[in-house]
């Protein structure tokens, strides 16, 4: 059984920061890709940013330059560190983990609940 839980979202003003975390437990081998998603309302979910367990990381194009994933694999925990936040940010966060299971050692994607992020103007 494996839970991903999600923290730090809330409301902040325009140009302000947040940073988001995402903490894995339960059994498992090891965890590959840790990533951040968000969905705004009306919208399709989108990738954020996504980390390998190497390291490499990848953001989308909308918010380059502005936000950070990182993780810690000792702690099972991926963040998203977010600046310069535009109310069209302004969305669901989930954290999404490709955990390899036990006893199976096979690659199963999980999602957190999702933390709400809203940035006014």
């Amino acid at each position: 059984q494996v839970r991903l839980v999600e923290s730090g979202g809330g409301l902040v003003q325009a140009g302000g920061s947040l940073r988001l975390s995402c903490a894995a437990s339960g059994t498992f081998y090891s965890i590959n890709n840790m990533g951040w998603y968000r969905q705004a309302p009306g919208k399709q979910r989108e990738l954020v940013a996504v980390s390998s367990r190497g390291g490499s990381t990848n953001c989308a194009d909308s918010v380059k330059g502005r936000f950070t994933i990182s993780r810690d694999n000792a702690e099972n925990t991926v963040y998203l560190q977010m600046n310069s936040l535009k109310p069209e940010d302004t969305a669901v966060y989930y954290c999404n983990a490709v955990v390899i299971v036990v006893p199976t050692i096979q690659p199963i994607g999980f999602w957190g609940e999702g933390t709400l992020v809203t940035v006014s103007s």
